[in-house]
């Protein structure tokens, strides 16, 4: 064989030659899994909204079948329970009633304001009846409420017993009439015309409120 002849057989042997063996290689793209974002944990509501949101669930119903006096104190410490607090857990005094043994204990726990209350917080009001019966408006804190919700023009729902039973009530500070515009109730009637006097209305009688979370 001539060297040319051999030189050909050769180069032919090197581009026609089997490929190696061995695993082939993948035509895939590789997959990446995604990481999962890890679980949100529920958000517990706060004490306030917690103590809101019974007082709200008790909106006419009766207060009977409850182990608490059916009256207006009996409603917020009803209410305060769901959290663990009772609000009278210190007695009251002699001659003292129970709206005003809350007032004492807010006054002790730190916990009175008068700014924007926040739902769960207490409502004071004073003289809503003459307690003593003798017919002067010198009876102190004689009712109290839970805040529920404040809107945006100010005006505050808090949920009381009433005469009428567990029921939502109005109170706006910045506004001295009954109602508003379009008749929309600013505050509600608290206390009754009586001994030829007027009735009172909610922003009249207020006291203060008590941050939920300080008591």
């Amino acid at each position: 064989m001539t060297f040319r002849p051999l030189l050909l057989a050769c180069l032919l042997g090197v581009f026609l030659a089997p490929p190696a063996l061995g695993a082939p290689a993948s035509t895939k793209p590789a997959v990446v899994k995604a990481k999962k974002a890890p679980a949100k944990k529920a958000v517990r509501p706060s004490r306030g909204r917690r103590v809101a949101q019974r007082a709200a669930g008790l909106v006419g119903t009766s207060l009977a079948r409850h182990r608490v006096p059916d009256d207006c104190s009996g409603l917020v410490r009803l209410a305060y329970q769901s959290v663990g607090v009772e609000l009278l857990s210190h007695g009251t005094r002699p001659g003292e009633n129970a709206a005003s043994a809350m007032y004492r204990r807010a006054q002790r726990a730190g916990a009175l304001h008068r700014k924007t209350p926040q739902p769960g917080d207490i409502v004071f009001f004073r003289e809503t009846y003459d307690r003593n019966r003798d017919g002067l408006r010198n009876d102190g804190v004689t009712h109290v409420g839970v805040i529920e919700s404040v809107e945006r023009d100010g005006t505050v729902v808090f949920v009381h017993r009433g005469g009428k039973g567990v029921a939502r009530a109005r109170m706006n500070l910045r506004h001295s009439q009954h109602k508003g515009t379009g008749g929309r109730v600013l505050n509600d009637y608290i206390r009754r015309a009586e001994g030829g006097e007027r009735a009172r209305l909610t922003g009249e009688q207020f006291v203060g409120y008590a941050s939920a979370h300080r008591m």
